[in-house]
């Protein structure tokens, strides 16, 4: 009875909204752990998704925002009958010009020197699904799916 009533429950979601300042990639990560402890999820599944939202944010606030700044969306759904999470986040900044590029290991348009070019590669790595939606101009979507439990 106990596990016909765990598989039966519904979607949760939760939505953020948080300005695209450095401290908050932090702060992202750690409602992303607390948020995904509802699955019951291993350390190192926590790890991995804290990892991945912290590229992305990152990635929101230096390339879709940079000095500008501007509002960081993180939209998170725990699904309990397939045990998984999907995390989105999104910007309305800069967006980028050609996705496919962008996600090859090791590009990266910072001109500095201080950025690897690794984030999506990261993402990809620690997670088990990674889409990137992004309109210049209009902002970046970056959908991230976790199956927790293997």
């Amino acid at each position: 009875m106990e596990g016909q009533k765990e598989q039966t429950r519904q979607k949760e979601h939760v939505r953020l909204e948080f300005e695209s300042n450095s401290r908050n990639e932090e702060f992202a990560r750690v409602v992303a752990a607390v948020f995904m402890s509802r699955l019951d999820p291993t350390l190192e599944e926590t790890q991995d998704v804290k990892t991945a939202v912290s590229e992305a944010v990152t990635n929101a606030i230096i390339h879709g925002y940079g000095k500008e700044g501007g509002e960081i969306f993180l939209d998170m759904t725990a699904d309990p009958a397939e045990k998984t999470l999907t995390v989105c986040v999104t910007d309305t900044g800069a967006g980028i010009q050609d996705v496919k590029k962008a996600m090859e290991p090791l590009y990266t348009t910072d001109t500095t020197g201080e950025r690897s070019g690794m984030g999506f590669s990261f993402m990809e790595a620690f997670m088990d699904e990674v889409t990137v939606e992004s309109e210049p101009g209009k902002g970046t979507a970056v959908t991230m799916k976790k199956h927790i439990g293997r």
